[in-house]
């Protein structure tokens, strides 16, 4: 196989990979009673904790005014709340409820204890060359999503 055969190969698994993450995201958003949008938002508290409307709304690309509504509509649905820092009275910290994660580990639990199973088997260098991948997939897609937000 040529290198640039492995290539169009490599990039074809990515692009199956993303479409059977966006299938299991479009599923927990249902499962949830929640939108795409909505779960991009659970998902940045699961991962990063508490974080601010502006916080949130930046990692989302959403204003200010959407970032509202969708933490709104998140409260409403027993998912999140929002809470005043405890070091800063002035800040208001939105948080994963206990039903969100439970709800989220339901999902997303078995996918993760999976997906380190099966990296456990990978020796270190190759877990090095892995994560140098995904630093250098994640920087290009954050290079891109710029490139429309410009609207380039």
């Amino acid at each position: 196989m040529s290198k640039q055969s492995r290539i169009d190969a490599l990039t074809r698994a990515v692009q199956d990979l993303h479409d059977a993450t966006d299938l299991i995201d479009e599923l927990a958003a249902r499962r949830l009673g929640i939108n795409r949008t909505d779960l991009r938002c659970l998902s940045r508290l699961g991962a990063h904790g508490p974080q601010t409307a502006s916080e949130l709304a930046t990692a989302a690309g959403l204003t200010g005014g959407a970032m509202t509504t969708a933490i709104d509509r998140l409260e409403r649905a027993g998912l999140a709340r929002r809470d005043r820092d405890s070091t800063d009275r002035r800040r208001v910290l939105v948080h994963l409820t206990d039903q969100a994660e439970r709800l989220t580990e339901q999902i997303w639990g078995p996918i993760l204890a999976d997906a380190q199973a099966e990296l456990s088997r990978f020796s270190m260098a190759e877990l090095e060359l892995i994560a140098r991948f995904l630093g250098v997939a994640l920087d290009n897609q954050r290079h891109h999503a710029d490139r429309l937000r410009s609207g380039a």
